[in-house]
């Protein structure tokens, strides 16, 4: 029973998320979590091949090839607001 509480509960996230996944302006997502550093890892293109990393204020590095952004790395993910 436990498990089927689970799996509801992945479901009805991912669906939450649907939206605004959708409205990102990239045709794939790679995502990466690591449990133990709480780093999650968004992957626009495989391989990223970042040629220059912005680390903003708030733990979150955002990785460029030239103009285009090719993924983000956001740190202490589980401790995040929605906003």
């Amino acid at each position: 029973m436990a498990t089927a509480i689970k799996n509801e509960e992945i479901v009805k996230t991912c669906i939450g998320l649907s939206s605004e996944i959708i409205r990102l302006p990239v045709e794939h997502i790679w995502v990466d979590y690591d449990k133990e550093a709480d780093v999650l890892y968004l992957s626009f293109r495989k391989p990223q091949r970042a040629k220059k990393t912005i680390e903003l204020d708030d733990d979150i590095l955002i990785r460029k090839d030239g103009r285009k952004i090719v993924g983000l790395t956001i740190l202490n993910a589980s401790i995040r607001e929605r906003e």
